[in-house]
């Protein structure tokens, strides 16, 4: 990927959610909800505070992150359907 966000902001892909329920149920992807969970693609360098000092982001590619339902700008990256938010949409990451 050839796309570096800037500032405080990541790249995220979905992960996919389970396509069958509990039940053994399929879900179809009409009926299914956006997944709230992703994998970090690229993060940017940092905000800066007051003084000019860039602040470091506490993510980074690769982390699997949680994230609010409808956070973030959906976009199409090399064919590709990503997210781009601010990392403080991202609530927390995962393992």
């Amino acid at each position: 990927m050839k796309f570096r966000p800037l500032h405080d902001r990541v790249v995220v892909r979905r992960v996919d959610t389970e396509e069958k329920t509990a039940g053994g149920i399929i879900i179809p992807d009409t009926a299914k909800e956006k997944p709230m969970e992703g994998e970090v693609i690229a993060a940017g360098n940092g905000a800066r505070d007051d003084s000019g000092n860039v602040i470091a982001l506490d993510v980074k590619a690769g982390d699997r992150v949680l994230f609010g339902k409808w956070s973030g700008t959906e976009v199409k990256i090399d064919g590709e359907d990503l997210l781009i938010m601010k990392e403080s949409d991202i609530m927390g990451v995962i393992g």
